[in-house]
């Protein structure tokens, strides 16, 4: 397996997963994976800006020339970093590039831990983030928030599911989430209401990890019972390093499984974005990301401002 560059070698795959069967039994995906994680071509390339879209921006950013968005590239299929360590790949990426053709403007990524972003936006340190970030109340509050993509969690366990576990029965369990995530804030305390502590069961114990390589070191050396996280970031894991875990279902309470782009509250730049992502929405290079990177169930057709 080549995806070893740096940070980015555990983050693409979970590799640093550790090492654990050096990635053996798995050539076929690993060739095709690597072609993806090899090529830094962008696929915005032709794609002609939207005069809609354009006309809408303030004046001051059309002189400016240029966006910041602000990403953790550290969490394939949808953000992460190319084989040569430096080039930002995924669907993340390419949508925030469409975005900014359509917006006729260039583009500054901003590698950023993920639960520092949306202070940031609140801060006006980045013009906005697409980073696989779902819409919770509190975030509504600070940030507008503009639909692109269907994503979700689900639960992971140990390869084998050796203690038998679903997502209705991790009652007491272990089970790691990331900080700053849905997860973290909605999804694993409505699971655990739902399914633990209003029948009387000891509540799910979650474990907060700062990402979800940590994550599955701990599920490995059995540390922890499970993971909750993004269900295209495990599905993607789990090609890399097949028989290392495996999932055992989605959880679909606690918020919705749209993702949204970030801008801060009552930004000027939220009509422009919401009319270039409509357009973003109604192209091939939309579809063919989604294609590329394994998420073709995630395509909606309503880049809705919330």
């Amino acid at each position: 397996m080549k995806i070893r560059t740096k940070a980015q070698t555990a983050a693409a795959g979970l590799a640093v997963l550790l090492a654990l069967s050096a990635c053996g039994g798995a050539a076929n995906s690993d060739s095709a994976d690597n072609s993806k994680t090899a090529n830094t071509t962008d696929i915005s390339e032709g794609v002609q800006p939207d005069s809609a879209a354009v006309a809408l921006l303030p004046q001051s950013i059309k002189d400016k020339g240029e966006l910041t968005v602000a990403m953790d590239l550290h969490y394939p299929p949808t953000t992460f970093l190319a084989e040569d360590n430096t080039t930002a790949i995924g669907l993340n990426p390419d949508i925030a590039r469409l975005i900014a053709k359509k917006l006729d403007l260039k583009l500054k990524f901003v590698d950023t831990k993920f639960d520092t972003i949306v202070p940031g936006l609140d801060g006006g340190r980045f013009d906005f983030t697409a980073t696989t970030m779902s819409k919770t109340e509190e975030r509504l509050k600070v940030l507008d928030m503009i639909d692109y993509f269907k994503a979700g969690n689900s639960v992971a366990v140990a390869a084998g599911n050796p203690l038998n576990l679903t997502v209705e029965t991790l009652c007491g369990k272990n089970i790691a989430v990331t900080q700053g995530s849905t997860g973290q804030l909605k999804r694993l305390p409505a699971l655990s209401e739902q399914t633990c502590t209003s029948k009387g069961q000891p509540a799910i114990n979650g474990v907060t990890l700062p990402n979800v390589q940590d994550a599955l070191t701990q599920l490995h050396s059995k540390r922890i019972d499970g993971i909750l996280y993004d269900t295209t970031a495990l599905g993607w894991a789990e090609k890399q390093q097949p028989g290392s875990f495996e999932l055992v279902g989605r959880v679909d309470v606690g918020s919705s499984d749209l993702t949204a782009i970030g801008l801060k509250k009552g930004s000027p730049l939220t009509p422009a974005f919401q009319t270039a992502l409509q357009s973003v929405l109604q192209t091939p290079e939309y579809k063919e990301s989604l294609e590329n990177w394994g998420l073709d169930s995630g395509a909606i057709t309503d880049a809705k401002l919330n």
